[in-house]
């Protein structure tokens, strides 16, 4: 296992190739090894979270509450990132994740009452793990290898029938969905739309991204990026490339299942489009206009097509669009990794795994 470690390193650019390329520094000056080892990503994270720390201050209450659903619709492209970026799985399904989990937790706080966040966040936690499971197990451990369309069409698929199944079905309330949901609660207050749910959003989403980027820098996002990188080769290791995509598509699914359960109590309300193609599709703007495979480029993604968005249709109510539509064709075309790849190179978006060379030498005894 150590030689199949050691060639994904060298793969991945952590190998004897870039211990040469490194060496080229060992005689530079101090300042010039500190500008060739300079972290961009963590510069770009710091930035995004203290500019939402400060956000609400100067924000009027309907823009906050705008935030709040923003900051919510980035941590479901967060687990699309974790699906798609990672793992090469397009999941054109994704929001059939993100509304089971808002119908499950609407339906506990219409039919039981129950609406404490120690329950409702870890049920629709839990509704996205198991659908994530479900679907995963289906089209991803087959006695065949599943292609990328098949698993494209069938989480599409699956995405569609429980649009159907919403509309349809009289108890989850048809056409117009589950109205009037009850305020989420911590004990005996009520966490309502506001600076308080941002910052309960907020928190989460903080959180959730610190768990994922832990995972995509473990020895298991090891095996991701050289997943993402080259299927066949890591399967030619003796990796169980498959059972990887399913793990990674279930940690995709539970993120998804909470933030679903969050944007159910924020709305009031949930609908089939919740559950349908129309946010699958949104989703995948986010993460492409964002940049795939970084984390943060699937937060700046959401929050600034939400929030062009938000401008266009109250400044050109026409044809915003068609505008928003040019925007994300022209991102797409010329800058293919995203807007994050104009200040993320491409050997720390794929990341650093292990100490480098000289580290090692400087500890060996």
């Amino acid at each position: 296992m150590g030689a199949v470690k050691q060639a994904l390193r060298v793969k991945l650019g952590e190998g004897p190739e870039v211990s040469m390329a490194e060496n080229r520094f060992d005689g530079a000056s101090p300042a010039r090894q500190v500008v060739a080892r300079l972290k961009v990503l963590p510069i770009v994270e710091g930035l995004v979270l203290i500019a939402a720390l400060v956000l609400p201050l100067f924000l009027q209450d309907y823009l906050t509450v705008f935030a709040t659903r923003v900051i919510i619709l980035a941590l479901f492209a967060l687990s699309f990132d974790l699906v798609w970026g990672y793992a090469g799985i397009m999941s054109f399904g994704q929001a059939l994740f993100f509304g089971s989990a808002g119908y499950g937790v609407a339906l506990m706080a219409r039919d039981l009452g129950i609406t404490s966040i120690f329950l409702v966040l870890p049920a629709g936690t839990l509704i996205g793990l198991a659908a994530s499971l479900l679907l995963g197990g289906f089209l991803l451990l087959g006695r065949h290898r599943s292609s990328v369309i098949f698993v494209a069409l069938g989480t599409l698929t699956g995405s569609y029938a429980a649009d159907r199944l919403a509309r349809g079905w009289y108890y989850l309330g048809g056409q117009n969905g589950i109205p009037s949901i009850p305020s989420m609660s911590l004990g005996s207050y009520d966490i309502t739309e506001g600076p308080v749910y941002y910052y309960l959003a907020l928190g989460i989403l903080a959180v959730v991204y610190l768990l994922c980027r832990f995972l995509v820098r473990s020895q298991f996002g090891l095996a991701l990026a050289g997943l993402r990188e080259n299927e066949q080769r890591i399967a030619f290791f003796g990796y169980k490339v498959q059972h990887l995509k399913a793990i990674v598509f279930a940690v995709g699914g539970t993120v998804a299942g909470l933030a679903g359960s969050l944007y159910a109590f924020h709305e009031g309300f949930v609908w089939p489009n919740l559950v349908g193609v129309v946010i699958s599709t949104q989703v995948v703007l986010y993460v492409l206009f964002g940049g795939s495979g970084t984390l943060i480029g699937a937060v700046i993604g959401a929050v600034i097509i939400e929030g062009v968005s938000f401008w266009l249709s109250d400044n050109y109510r026409e044809i915003w669009p068609i505008i928003l539509g040019v925007l994300l064709l022209l991102v797409i075309l010329f800058r293919p990794l995203g807007l994050i790849s104009f200040v993320l190179g491409e050997r720390e978006r794929v990341g650093s795994f292990g100490a480098r060379p000289e580290e090692k030498r400087n500890a060996a005894p």
